[in-house]
Order: C-alpha cells, then sequence, then structure tokens
C-alpha cells in the first residue's frame, strides 16, 4: 500500500483531533496543515514513529512573523517532513504568541533541529524550550534585535557613507537634472 496524503491526515486527525486543522494540499501535493503548539513535537515524533506514516527525516525547520495576525498567531514555526521510504512530503505549521514566541525544541526527536532552531532563535528570537545550546548562531551574541523580524529596520538611517543615487534610488524631491 502506497503511502497517501488521505492516510497521513486520517492517522494525524485520529491521534491529535482538534489539536490539527486546516488541512490543505500545496502545489505538487503537498500536505500542509497546522497543530497546535503544545502539541508539535508530539505530532512530529509520532510521524516519525508509526509504521504506516515512517516520515524519519526533518527537512528543514524555520520561522516565519506575521506581524498583522493577532497577537497568539504572530510567529510560526514550519516544519517539513520526508518519507523517503514511500517518498511523501509534509509540512505542518505551529502558530505562536507574538509577546513571547517558544515552543518545545525538537532536537529530542531529530537532532538535525540543533542548528534550524539556533537560526529560528538567532534571526526571529523563538525560544526552543529545553533546546540544548540556544544562543545566536550567526549574528554576533551582543545584538539585542532579531532581524528576520518585520519591525527590524531594513537599512541603518544614520548612515552617511551612503548615497541613494548609487542604489537606484532617488530623494524624494530631487533636483538634480
Amino acid at each position: 500500500m502506497s503511502l497517501t496524503n488521505e492516510i497521513v491526515k486520517q492517522k494525524v486527525e485520529e491521534k491529535f483531533g482538534e489539536s490539527v486543522k486546516a488541512f490543505t494540499e500545496a502545489d505538487f501535493g503537498l500536505l500542509t496543515f497546522e497543530v497546535d503548539r503544545a502539541k508539535a513535537i508530539d505530532l512530529m515524533q509520532f510521524l516519525r514513529d508509526d509504521e504506516t506514516l515512517r516520515f524519519n527525516f526533518l527537512t528543514t525547520m524555520c520561522g516565519v512573523h506575521y506581524p498583522d495576525n493577532e497577537i497568539e498567531r504572530q510567529f510560526a514555526v514550519v516544519y517539513h517532513m520526508h518519507n523517503w521510504l514511500d517518498n511523501v512530503r509534509i509540512r505542518f505549521k505551529a502558530f505562536l504568541n507574538g509577546e513571547n514566541p517558544e515552543v518545545e525544541s525538537a532536537t529530542r526527536v531529530f537532532l538535525t533541529a540543533n542548528w534550524m532552531e539556533r537560526e529560528g532563535y538567532d534571526f526571529y528570537g523563538i525560544n526552543f524550550i529545553g533546546h540544548p545550546d540556544l544562543r545566536r548562531i550567526l549574528n554576533m551574541d551582543e545584538m539585542v534585535s532579531f532581524p528576520m523580524r518585520k519591525q527590524f529596520p531594513l537599512e541603518d538611517g544614520g548612515r552617511t557613507d551612503k548615497d541613494d543615487r548609487y542604489f537606484g534610488r532617488e530623494p524624494q524631491n530631487s533636483n538634480l537634472n
């Protein structure tokens, strides 16, 4: 029997009930759904350990910032998993509170989550509870902001060494001809 999105959906709904929702099929048949933050890692472990599902690889994990959403859904952690045996991929999201974005660490299920979670912390400020070494991975340790958050300024307004004309942007009230 070949693993299908319908089988995955049925087994996940049977096990997690109302904790999973918003099932859709994205481009190329990728099953996508949401899971409650508190159940995200239990879901991941179930997807890995179930004899039928066998999602044995965490392909990627990333953060997303939705500043226009209500406070309870301003951040998301997106997980992509792959079943190598049946060549099936899935994606699920856990939405997080904007004032205190935190979720349990996936490192107890997949060691590969280690650096992905550090990147999520470094760029979005998401706290992965239980992570063995949650610290910045690419930015300086002294940095106090999180550059992938939508409120992070894209440019330093105090720079004096930059002339907008060299970047294809003309000043608003330009008298240059």
